[in-house]
């Protein structure tokens, strides 16, 4: 067995681990990254981010080409197979291993590709496809596993019409209709998705609104638009079981009743990916869901083993996977440490929504005196041109101070359009004011303006 020494070892190829990788290889340090797939990029890459994303701006393609009047001199609205979208999605992948590929190679990262499993405190074995081991040692370690579907036992996933969010990507059929279990933020995209594909979509919903940490008027606003494209959204609802025949599937409700459809999709939590890390063996324990407790710096009870992005839960973004994983590796190289806080939401659903900062559910129970500032992308010439009118940008703000609060959008490239206002958020002071959109000149015609189209409405609310 071939033993090799490191500074530290990095397990997961994913942003976290891309980022703490990288940070740690550019500050001298002798990095390797373990990934368990046979190419780089994590779930991310290969069964989360990046396919469903690249997946619905196909699909968005293709609505816009159905109801634009224009394209009726080309020819009528058509439908899809997902088979056929799906196909033209996964193109991106190819791409971003081809890149990340790269990062890694021009950092000097040695990349070991197999499953990797504790040994010792400061030891990793790990094993490839073929059987053969390897055996690397470190002074520390970054836990960067990411996560997976979580699959409840009493379904049987491997009947050919029930899928996961990762089993879904290699569907090789359009259903008619589809169940979804779950209305998080993955089954409200595929939500999205397969009812923008004309697919009759039954969203299930445990709770009693869709993504209840949303401010409630934009949580509100993505029922209205579900259901607007068809789907069908069923709150406060339970399985009693999930049974695939030859030609569906039948779920049981636990309120009684009975739905079914051409194809089922579970979408109802994630497991961090820890069970194949022999964390016994060093003295660490994961949680029910698979996940790693850290302390404010990502560091697990062994202060030399640390954890990032999904395997330690909350928030489980890509984005704050990446800063996670930066600001680890920083902490790990006795630099200047950053606690990621602030962290901007984006659900890539048809219209996207994004957030930051506070609700006004949270700012009234603080009783916080807020005030809200509106503008409504109907009402904006770029969102005239384009179409795209659907949607809204919601500043709320301190009365006496003007401070910005939180800012919430719902509309196309929301998850764009928040990071102007993001940056002045981030400012101390007087400069974190809802009079910078009104000093400031934007670019005219464009989303943007939405800022100061709202910051006028806000400020006509004072008195």
């Amino acid at each position: 067995m071939a033993v090799h020494n490191y500074d530290v070892v990095v397990i997961g190829t994913g942003p976290a681990g891309e980022s703490a990788a990288i940070n740690m290889a550019k500050h001298g340090l002798r990095v390797a990254a373990v990934e368990r797939q046979s190419a780089v990029g994590g779930n991310c890459t290969h069964w989360g981010t990046i396919p469903s994303k690249a997946l619905r701006h196909q699909v968005k393609q293709i609505m816009q080409f159905n109801t634009n009047r224009m394209f009726r001199d080309i020819g009528e609205p058509r439908l899809f197979s997902f088979p056929r979208v799906l196909k033209r999605s996964l193109t991106t992948i190819d791409r971003q291993v081809e890149m990340r590929t790269t990062f890694y190679a021009r950092n000097r990262i040695d990349l070991f590709f197999g499953v990797a499993r504790f040994k010792d405190e400061h030891t990793l074995v790990v094993r490839d496809n073929n059987e053969v081991s390897e055996e690397l040692t470190a002074h520390k370690f970054v836990i960067a596993t990411g996560s997976r579907p979580y699959r409840p036992g009493d379904i049987d996933f491997r009947h050919s019409r029930i899928y996961c969010s990762d089993t879904v990507l290699g569907m090789t059929h359009t259903p008619r209709t589809l169940i979804i279990y779950g209305a998080g933020v993955i089954g409200s995209e595929y939500a999205s998705i397969f009812s923008g594909l004309g697919v009759k979509v039954d969203l299930i919903d445990t709770r009693d609104r869709l993504l209840s940490f949303l401010d409630d008027e934009i949580s509100d606003a993505l029922s209205y638009h579900l259901r607007q494209h068809g789907v069908l959204v069923r709150h406060n609802e339970e399985y009693a079981s999930v049974e695939g025949d030859d030609s569906g599937v039948v779920v049981q409700l636990k309120s009684g009743k009975k739905l079914r459809a051409d194809a089922f999709l579970w979408a109802n939590g994630r497991t961090g990916n820890t069970d194949e890390l022999g964390l016994e063996t060093v003295g660490l324990q994961a949680n029910g869901r698979g996940q790693l407790q850290v302390d404010d710096h990502y560091r697990t009870e062994l202060p030399h083993i640390y954890a990032v992005g999904d395997v330690i839960g909350w928030p489980s973004l890509a984005s704050a996977a990446y800063d996670q994983g930066y600001n680890a590796s920083t902490d790990l190289l006795d630099r200047e440490f950053r606690f990621v806080e602030d962290i901007p939401t984006g659900i890539y659903t048809i219209p996207e929504i994004s957030s930051v900062g506070r609700t006004e559910r949270e700012l009234t129970e603080a009783k916080v005196p807020y005030e809200v500032a509106q503008a409504f992308f109907k009402d904006t010439a770029r969102a005239q041109i384009t179409g795209d009118t659907v949607g809204m940008l919601k500043i709320l703000f301190h009365r006496e101070t003007l401070e910005i609060l939180g800012i919430h959008c719902f509309g196309d490239q929301a998850s764009e359009i928040i990071h102007i206002g993001q940056a002045i958020m981030q400012q101390q002071g007087a400069a974190n004011s809802l009079k910078y959109f009104i000093h400031t000149t934007f670019n005219y015609p464009t989303m943007a303006e939405a800022y100061r189209v709202a910051a006028q409405n806000g400020l006509n609310r004072l008195f």
